[in-house]
């Protein structure tokens, strides 16, 4: 048997390349497509699903798609900026985020990434979601990982995300939890996918 072989409906190299790592039997790439719809979802779920529906329309038949999306929801901004985290701020989220929080304390800077995973196969879709808490730093540190993560503490932690780590963000981000609960989605129903 081979590798899956699946198409990941993004453009999001930083995306793929964490994907790839956390699931490893799958032969991951991009579907560098054009027209991705956009991001109006009310919720993560429905954002990762109408990609993957629509990267689903630009592939062989019987081939696999994964759509993603994934934010950060922080309490003291309402849950925002929640399914709008990768239009947030521009070119700049990380430093609007900081500036909006910058006279919010403790339990206001708790906050959670969440990731929503659908992959859509010649057998029907499957969802896997992830959500790591945590709070917000007063400050950027740290120069791995990609996003939010230089102001990302996860619960338990005192370093951030970036701070921790690629090999750290393999095992626990939200990402990371995500793909296993799509794995685990994909055991419960049998299906190898090859």
């Amino acid at each position: 048997m081979g590798r899956l072989r699946v198409r990941l409906a993004s453009r999001n190299e930083n995306k793929l390349r964490e994907l790839e790592r956390l699931l490893g039997d799958w032969q991951l790439g991009l579907l560098d497509a054009e027209n991705y719809p956009p991001e109006t979802g009310a919720t993560y779920y429905e954002n990762a699903l109408s990609k993957a529906r629509h990267g689903a329309k630009l592939v062989d038949e019987g081939a696999w798609v994964l759509g993603e999306d994934s934010g950060l929801e922080v309490d003291g901004l309402g849950g925002g900026p929640g399914v709008r985290s990768a239009r947030f701020g521009g070119g700049e989220p990380v430093e609007r985020l900081l500036a909006e929080l910058r006279d919010v304390e403790d339990e206001g800077r708790r906050a959670r990434y969440v990731c929503e995973l659908v992959a859509i196969s010649p057998r029907g879709e499957l969802r896997g979601t992830g959500v790591l808490e945590g709070r917000i730093a007063d400050e950027p540190r740290g120069d791995e990982g990609f996003g939010y993560d230089p102001i990302f503490i996860p619960a338990g932690e005192e370093r951030t995300v970036a701070e921790l780590g690629n090999e750290w963000k393999a095992e626990n981000s939200h990402r990371a939890r995500a793909a296993r609960d799509l794995l685990r989605a994909m055991s419960r129903r049998g299906w190898s996918g090859v």
